[in-house]
């Protein structure tokens, strides 16, 4: 089985611009090709986690992989998905993300010469003459085709601002511009990329009379059809100081039974064969296929010794154990407290483990909230301070842990 059959039994492939030719070019080592990351944050994300995958699996098929940190991009802002425009970012702050990005990709992509290289389009779009750029590329665009792009449908009830309406054109030229300098064949992205990649297939042939193709990578969604990878606290991030690998290894291992099984396939590197035979499983046995899959994810986002720390202190947890060793923890100031305590809502929504009050009633009411073991029927109950000191073990539901106290 080739790498593209692979990608395809592993339910990645999205769509492609011409099937036989991407194939030969992947299963022969032959492509060199490139993802774009926009610098929006000083981490990646899961929803990152799937390119990074596919870029792994590829390069240790041979193929070449750029690296695209959109510096250039980035003071744009990408529409695809969105529903309002994004904030508008300093050239310090694109810079330092894009430093975070580059340590982050390490772990999972090898560089150096004759591997993969990283390119940053600020240098090149930024030394862009407005004019000149018109001439060039302008004409190669059809408006009418612009607007009738899923990137751009979603924006145009709330309002697309010209800025935005750029970025097709922006990203565009990326490929354009790699295509020619580092002779790079191929797109991969997202499957909401999919108007912007073809957009650059259609400038390199207009412009070169060459052809270029692109393939989009399956979203990761759950069986709801809404994207993984948030949390009442927002994101799952691949730094260590924004999730910690024992929330990233809990997120993994709460998955949904109906999920668990398609993100093994999609994200981990087992063999298919061994994941074959797990497509059976249920009851108990689902279980154990969440900490496979949480295990794995860990290893290749933090690394082993993580993993196993992660796992361990899980399995101590739902055993009923004590060691909160690895336990996200929130560390409250005397100023959190209102006459040396602070009531169960407030605490809650200070650790990130609801978004709002009324959630958190719901909760009590529900009987999903414990203290230390115990589990909380008022919601007027107000933690001491005397408590914090110790130590508070928050658990919401069966499954999620968090760790309470006061320096």
């Amino acid at each position: 089985m080739g790498i593209y059959e692979e990608l395809v039994a592993r339910g990645l492939i999205a769509q492609v611009t011409d099937e036989e030719e991407i194939k030969e070019l992947v299963n022969t080592g032959k492509a060199t090709f490139y993802i774009g990351f926009d610098p929006t944050a000083d981490s990646l994300h899961v929803g990152h986690f799937m390119a990074l995958c596919l870029m792994k699996r590829l390069q240790m098929a041979g193929n070449t992989p750029v690296v695209l940190v959109g510096g250039g991009t980035g003071y744009i802002g990408d529409p695809s998905g969105r529903t309002d425009m994004r904030n508008m970012m300093t050239p310090e702050t694109i810079q330092h993300n894009c430093d975070c990005f580059k340590v982050q990709m390490e772990k999972f992509i090898e560089f150096g010469e004759g591997k993969a290289i990283m390119v940053n389009n600020a240098d090149w779009l930024l030394g862009l003459n407005y004019i000149d750029m018109l001439r060039e590329v302008g004409p190669h665009f059809s408006v009418n085709n612009m607007l009738r792009a899923e990137c751009y449908k979603n924006r145009m009830e709330k309002g697309l601002s010209f800025l935005e309406f750029n970025y097709m054109i922006m990203q565009s030229y990326d490929f354009y511009h790699l295509f020619k300098e580092y002779g790079c064949n191929m797109q991969f992205g997202g499957d909401d990329q999919w108007s912007n990649m073809l957009g650059g297939t259609e400038l390199i042939r207009r412009k070169l009379g060459k052809d270029a193709y692109a393939m989009t990578i399956t979203l990761l969604l759950n069986s709801e059809g809404k994207k993984m990878g948030k949390t009442a606290n927002g994101a799952v991030w691949l730094d260590p100081n924004k999730t910690s690998p024992f929330e990233f290894y809990q997120y993994w291992r709460n998955v949904d039974d109906a999920d668990v099984l398609k993100c093994i396939k999609m994200l981990t590197f087992l063999p298919l064969e061994e994941v074959e035979k797990m497509q059976s499983w249920k009851g108990a046995q689902l279980n154990k296929a969440k900490e496979i899959l949480a295990f794995e994810l860990t290893v290749l986002v933090h690394s082993k010794e993580e993993a196993e720390k992660a796992e361990t202190a899980s399995k101590a947890l739902f055993a009923g154990g004590s060691d909160d060793s690895n336990m996200p923890t929130t560390e409250l100031e005397t100023s959190d407290l209102t006459e040396g305590k602070i009531n169960i809502m407030d605490l809650i929504i200070k650790c990130g483990l609801a978004p709002s009050k009324s959630e958190i009633r719901r909760l009590i009411q529900q009987g999903g909230v414990f203290i230390n073991d115990q589990k909380v029927e008022d919601i007027g109950l107000d933690i001491e301070e005397s408590q914090l000191r110790d130590k508070v073990i928050i658990r919401k539901g069966k499954k999620t842990f968090h760790k309470a106290i006061i320096k």
